[in-house]
């Protein structure tokens, strides 16, 4: 299986590629739209980054789009992402809206475009893929409150404020809360306010005329335009700084932006979900962040969990994960040691979901053996040897009678073989779910 690049510019291509193959293997070019359909015949595409433009001074994007439907009516599963330049914005969601994945712009991030990458090519793994918006995983009763919330808001129009930490899940929520509401068939667009300087910023969210200033060579829409009757999902809104709070507050007052340069306001009808990984109380501070802009996004709060606080999900992340990453690189599907699940689960992990999910992918990449070990997934020294250090202690004193230290056993015992699965594991033990997440509780699992 190939990653494959189409771009009529062979150096922009080659660029792509040399980044690409490094994390995700074989990478193909192509530079011609009429070859895309007979590459794509071939049947080892897993995933296909489309750039919109192919003909001299064309900047409409007419032939990508018209190759995007080409493309997905040829092959539905396949994961494609559009390459746009920096204006190119409102023909972005134009393709968005035809199907694409997702969209990059150049000269594009690295970081971005492998994490979009990434994120494509898990659409194509089992069980629903990495991170997608039906990988809301986990049975511990915090992360199953989450998503009982989730299906009580998602159908309002109500703002949304998710509070998280860093990796715990953030943006998945987002995406839920848009599936599960009435404009799931309109856009979800996503921008990190963390990643906007203030200089752009005004620019980027409310558009802007041709010649509003230096560099505005063209008009461009914003992402609240982009994104209407869709929903707008605004990460790190607490990175903003104030003045640009102010503008949102405005904003979301009015339901309307005036582009830079515009004489007259637009109307906008988009849903927020906003999202931050700042701590509460910091929130609730006035000199980082306008009381009345957090009235305005905290119609509803979501708190999603940390990773360290729904220990007895670790095994069904891991298993998932895992499974997802050997099927994307070709590898044998392995289990853990006993010592690698024990690590697994005392492991803090302060980047939550997304360093499992990272850890899991290394695992699957470098482990060697028939079963992973704790080494493979990169955990410090300290989290490997505390496990084993515990087992040969009691090793040393001879077998335990405990009755607690049994119980601790069969739980996990039944896990184990259960894969996570909460109702499997209590049909082995021959009790409710609830009495099960009870014993799960008393243990720390």
């Amino acid at each position: 299986m190939a990653i494959l690049i189409l771009d009529d510019d062979p150096d922009v291509a080659l660029a792509a590629r040399l980044l690409l193959q490094r994390r995700f293997g074989p990478v193909r070019l192509l530079h011609q739209p009429e070859a895309l359909l007979p590459a794509l015949d071939a049947g080892d595409v897993e995933l296909l980054l489309l750039d919109m433009n192919f003909l001299p001074g064309r900047t409409d994007g007419a032939q990508g789009l018209e190759l995007l439907q080409r493309a997905l009516a040829h092959s539905p599963e396949l994961p494609l992402i559009v390459m746009t330049a920096y204006a190119e914005v409102n023909l972005a969601v134009a393709a968005l809206k035809a199907g694409a994945f997702d969209f990059v712009t150049k000269p594009w991030d690295n970081a971005k475009l492998c994490a979009t990458v990434a994120a494509a090519l898990a659409r194509r793994a089992p069980q629903g893929g990495v991170g997608q918006p039906s990988a809301l995983l986990g049975e511990a009763p915090a992360m199953r409150e989450l998503r009982a919330l989730i299906q009580s808001v998602a159908p309002t129009e109500a703002n949304v404020l998710v509070l998280g930490e860093m990796g715990s899940g953030k943006e998945l929520v987002a995406r839920e809360i848009h599936a599960g509401s009435k404009r799931v068939g309109e856009i979800f667009l996503a921008v990190d306010l963390g990643a906007l300087s203030e200089t752009t910023l005004e620019s980027e969210l409310f558009g802007h005329k041709r010649g509003s200033f230096t560099d505005a060579r063209q008009e461009r829409p914003g992402r609240f335009q982009a994104a209407a009757g869709g929903t707008l999902f605004l990460d790190e809104v607490a990175n903003l700084p104030l003045a640009g709070q102010a503008k949102l507050l405005t904003v979301l007052e009015r339901r309307e932006v005036t582009p830079l340069g515009a004489d007259r306001a637009l109307p906008v009808d988009v849903r927020i979900v906003s999202a931050t990984n700042l701590d509460e109380a910091a929130l609730f501070d006035p000199l980082r962040f306008r009381p009345d802009l957090l009235y305005r996004l905290n119609t509803i709060v979501l708190r999603v969990p940390p990773l360290r606080e729904r220990r007895e999900d670790i095994p069904l992340l891991a298993r998932h994960y895992l499974a997802a990453y050997a099927h994307q690189y070709g590898k044998p599907q392995r289990d853990c040691s006993a010592a690698a699940w024990q690590a697994l689960q005392a492991n803090d992990w302060p980047g939550n979901v997304r360093a499992l999910r990272h850890a899991c992918e290394r695992a699957v990449i470098l482990g060697q053996g028939m079963q992973l070990e704790a080494a493979d997934f990169g955990l410090s020294a300290a989290i490997i040897q505390a496990p084993a250090a515990a087992t040969a202690a009691t090793s040393s004193a001879g077998p335990s009678l405990s009755l607690h230290e049994r119980e601790r056993e069969a739980l996990d015992q039944a896990l184990r073989q259960a894969e996570g699965n909460i109702s499997q594991a209590a049909r082995l033990l021959g009790l409710s779910r609830a009495a099960l997440y009870r014993r799960m509780e008393k243990h720390g699992l």
